[in-house]
């Protein structure tokens, strides 16, 4: 609901308020004592006051819902207490009209259950005090359906508001699977055009030379089909200066290994880069034999491990220790989360060892 048609509503229901004190202050020569009948006044205002004051939320809190209650029973029992009941009393049971509209607010502040029990008690009090004929006559039949009327409103409209959230969330989750099915398609036509960018030239040689293919050509296969690899596994570690890295490794015979276990797809476009640039110049300046570069998803730290192995060649007259590796670490690289430059550790190992 809009703020305006709010703030109308509440005014209106203000107004009817105020009309059933007028009512009471125009009639006050009817009571025998007119001091029960101010205090009723006193407290119907009160609670019609704070029923109606915006207190941010549109269901009563229980405290003011108690108030009502007690306004429902208490005014009734003042004003009729100093009135005839044998006779019509006209606007002097003023009373009747106020107590139906404070519990008709009370329904429309969601608090349904506080207000049948104040309508009913209401209309029970009046039967008992002045009959059924002088009872309907003061508007107790009025005043019940009011409240069942706001009752049955109120649930409508929260029904309906209820459907208009559930659709509401229908359309962002149908905008989400739409920008899902995008970031698929475009992901697909981007692993495509990446695909035919690096297997078209190798692709034709095929066709080219019959299906006969050197030793050369049969390597550089491997190669390609190793980078196809890694558009899958490598994703979010991967731009065109890291490819071309990975690939000037591989053609001089190492084994590189992109694996991307996630944590990098929240980071900012800038922070990636400055990511991406760390990557490919470790793997630049590395003469590894075996790389390893692996995102780091549980460390609020460390985003990139790129990680150096170099194959050591050991002379064939010395005996290999029970602690001699074929392999020994070439570069050991954390990037940190932020993009911010760290150092590359580099450790060898001479033959002297």
């Amino acid at each position: 609901m809009t703020p305006a048609p709010r703030y109308a509503l509440v005014i209106l229901a203000a107004l009817f308020s105020a009309y059933h004190l007028l009512r009471a202050a125009l009639t006050l020569e009817t009571p025998r004592d007119v001091v029960p009948v101010l205090i009723a006044m006193l407290v119907y205002a009160v609670a019609s006051v704070l029923s109606l004051w915006p207190m941010g939320t549109t269901r009563m809190p229980s405290w003011l819902a108690s108030i009502n209650l007690a306004t429902a029973i208490i005014v009734p029992l003042l004003v009729t207490s100093q009135l005839d009941p044998t006779r019509n009393n006209g606007y002097a049971t003023w009373h009747v009209a106020s107590i139906g509209t404070l519990m008709t607010i009370t329904v429309v502040r969601q608090r349904e259950a506080v207000a049948y029990i104040g309508i009913v008690f209401l209309t029970v009090q009046s039967l008992l005090w002045a009959g059924p004929g002088l009872a309907l006559g003061m508007g107790v039949t009025g005043s019940l359906i009011w409240v069942v009327l706001a009752s049955v409103l109120t649930r409508s409209i929260a029904g309906a508001q209820h459907d208009a959230e559930r659709l509401t969330q229908a359309e962002h989750a149908t905008s989400d699977w739409q920008a899902a099915q995008y970031a698929h398609v475009h992901e697909r036509r981007r692993r495509l055009s990446q695909t035919g960018r690096l297997a078209t030239p190798m692709l034709r040689t095929i066709i080219a030379n019959g299906g006969r293919l050197s030793v050369a050509d049969r390597t550089e296969c491997r190669t390609l089909e190793a980078s196809l690899r890694d558009e899958i596994r490598g994703r979010h570690l991967l731009s065109d200066p890291v490819r071309s890295e990975v690939l000037a490794a591989r053609r001089r015979g190492a084994i590189v290994n992109m694996l991307d276990e996630g944590g990098l797809e929240e980071l900012d476009a800038g922070v990636l880069d400055a990511i991406h640039e760390q990557i490919a110049e470790a793997l630049a300046a590395s003469h590894a034999t075996r790389l390893i570069v692996r995102s780091v998803p549980d460390d609020e730290r460390v985003a990139v491990t790129v990680v150096g192995l170099r194959a050591v060649h050991r002379d064939p007259g010395v005996a290999a220790g029970p602690d001699d590796d074929d392999e020994e670490l070439d570069v050991w690289l954390e990037i940190p989360r932020d993009g911010s430059r760290a150092g590359v550790g580099a450790v060898g190992v001479s033959d002297e060892d």
